[in-house]
C-alpha cells in the first residue's frame, strides 16, 4: 500500500486547507486512515482519522469543530478539511493507515503505511 499526501501550503491564519490522501490500492478489509501531524522541534501526533466503514471517525480535542475528515470511495481517497487554521497549525501532515483496524487508533505506532508528508504553514 502506497499513500500520497498533498494540499499542504503557506496560508493566512483563519484559512482553510483541504489535504488529501490517495491510496494506491483498495481493499476489502476494514482499514483506517489517519492524518498525524509534527511540528517543528515536537512529536508527531494524532490529528484526526476515519475507518472505511462510513460511520466511524475520531478526533483530537484541537481538531474537534475545525478539522474534518472525510473520503471519497471511488477516488480512493481521504480527505483533511482545516478550516479557521491558526500558527499553531503549523507542522508537516502525514496520513497513514492501519489495515485490519475496526477503531482508530492515536498512536502513530499502529499504523503501518505512511506517506510521505505535506507542509502546511499558517501564518500572517
Amino acid at each position: 500500500v502506497q499513500l500520497q499526501a498533498s494540499g499542504g501550503g503557506l496560508v493566512q491564519p483563519g484559512d482553510s486547507l483541504r489535504l488529501s490522501c490517495v491510496h494506491s490500492e483498495r481493499t476489502v478489509t476494514y482499514y483506517a486512515t489517519a492524518w498525524f501531524r509534527q511540528a517543528p522541534g515536537k512529536g508527531r501526533e494524532f490529528v484526526a482519522g476515519a475507518i472505511n466503514d462510513g460511520e466511524t471517525t475520531r478526533y483530537a480535542d484541537f481538531a474537534k469543530g475545525r478539522f474534518t475528515i472525510s473520503r471519497d470511495y471511488a477516488k480512493n481517497t481521504v480527505y483533511l478539511q482545516m478550516n479557521s487554521l491558526k500558527p499553531e497549525d503549523t507542522a508537516v501532515y502525514y496520513c497513514a493507515t492501519d489495515l485490519g483496524a475496526r477503531r482508530v487508533q492515536a498512536m502513530s505506532r499502529a499504523y503501518d503505511y505512511w506517506g510521505r508528508g505535506t507542509l502546511v504553514t499558517v501564518s500572517s
